[in-house]
């Protein structure tokens, strides 16, 4: 099997990421306002508030994704993680999970929340298997969310 590569947004890829967005909320839950204005204005959303974005490479092929939004300075924000159903078996979920968190605690945040949906039952044990927690619901910008978790780092 080839090397999975984790990469960084560059604009070349805003398509896959619109790609694997859309394809991960048509299949799980609903396409809502804030889901379109972040696929569609990454750069301003998420990298130009200090957020970032990686993506799973395979063959050549980006696979999957997962985003991270500054909320303030200690807080961020998990969101977008989405692995094409290709490519599902791989593990890629996990290894962008760990990307993500390796991140955050580089910029030396206390805590990641997110927001999802009680019925993503393997998203939850993915979040949990992480050492996510669910917490009181805040700020919910989400309409089909109905759990919030937070880990602490």
């Amino acid at each position: 099997m080839k090397q999975i590569e984790i990469v960084t947004y560059e604009e070349k890829y805003h398509d896959d990421f619109k790609r694997l967005g859309y394809e991960w909320l048509e299949k799980y839950v609903t396409v809502e306002p804030e889901d379109i204005k972040i696929l569609n204005s990454p750069k301003e959303i998420i990298l130009d508030t200090g957020g970032c974005i990686f993506f799973a490479k395979y063959q050549n092929e980006i696979v999957g994704t997962v985003s991270l939004i500054k909320v303030d300075e200690t807080t961020y924000e998990l969101a977008k993680l989405a692995v094409t159903e290709k490519y599902k078996g791989l593990k890629l979920g996990n290894l962008l999970m760990e990307t993500a968190i390796q991140q955050a605690k580089e910029q030396y945040a206390t805590k990641i929340i997110l927001y999802t949906d009680q019925k993503l039952a393997t998203a939850l044990v993915l979040y949990q298997k992480f050492g996510f927690q669910e917490i009181p619901m805040i700020n919910n910008k989400y309409i089909d969310s109905d759990l919030m978790m937070e880990l602490s780092i």
